[in-house]
């Protein structure tokens, strides 16, 4: 089972070495690596050049944003399986696309995530946040739960079904994805319950207040684009489930 990785990078040369490490690493070797940036103008290209055809195929030009560089990658994308891994991650050990693909040949599923921790931008093995997602139940959407989107995998035959991201939605087309996917499409879903992917601190969609609530209003809109109407909570659960990720969490940012 091939499974094409799409890196989306966009003047990361601090933390993009990084990021393709941890996918050359990988102990499972049918990898196909992608990675597309949006012109950088620092030393991403240089960077990227110097793993040569490691790198399957790398595209330099400007886009629409990050998902407009995520759907780039996915349509040159060969592989049965399709991960997104953004440049300021990296995945938590060299076995974790193994354990992915072998739980997935298990399964019979159509995708499948896992568990994500946040560390702290300038050390790494400092674990700020454990967002443990927890099996599958399709309910818990209208809980405001969600896979954490950068452990999850799915068939490329799927977003050939169903489509790729939406570029109007901002920071929530990854959330309006995974609602069509797993909730209206009902795909089947299966959840490794190991640390997949390690984020550095950041993140856009709810550093202050306002921004929180655009993007409850981007979420609300996502529901109604594929004409489902969530509860009158669903969407204000959504920030409160992250309180105990603060709470909760590993001494280490890997599954030793």
């Amino acid at each position: 089972m091939k499974v094409s990785i799409i890196t989306v990078v966009f003047n990361g040369e601090q933390t993009l070495k990084s990021c393709i490490e941890s996918v050359l690493n990988q102990s499972y070797h049918d990898i196909e690596y992608i990675v597309i940036d949006g012109k950088s103008t620092d030393n991403t290209p240089k960077i990227v050049a110097n793993y040569g055809t490691k790198i399957a195929v790398f595209i330099s030009e400007k886009d629409q944003g990050i998902y407009d560089a995520m759907n780039k990658g996915i349509a040159h994308a060969t592989g049965e399986v399709i991960g997104i891994l953004n440049a300021d991650d990296f995945y938590a050990d060299n076995q974790v696309i193994e354990k992915l693909v072998t739980k997935l040949k298990e399964t019979d599923a159509d995708g499948i995530y896992g568990d994500l921790v946040y560390v702290d931008a300038n050390d790494t093995a400092q674990v700020t946040r454990y967002w443990k997602s927890g099996g599958f139940d399709r309910k818990k959407f209208l809980f405001g739960w969600m896979p954490p989107h950068p452990t999850f995998f799915v068939k490329k035959a799927s977003y050939e079904q169903l489509g790729t991201y939406r570029l109007d939605l901002g920071s929530a087309a990854d959330y309006e994805l995974m609602l069509r996917f797993l909730y209206k499409q009902r795909l089947k879903v299966a959840y490794l319950p190991e640390i997949v992917t390690v984020m550095r601190t950041g993140g856009v969609s709810n550093k202050t207040v306002g921004n929180r609530l655009k993007a409850n209003q981007s979420d609300r809109e996502a529901w109604h684009l594929n004409g489902l109407e969530p509860y009158w909570f669903t969407l204000w659960l959504k920030p409160l489930r992250k309180v105990l990720q603060f709470v909760y969490k590993p001494k280490r940012p890997n599954n030793k």
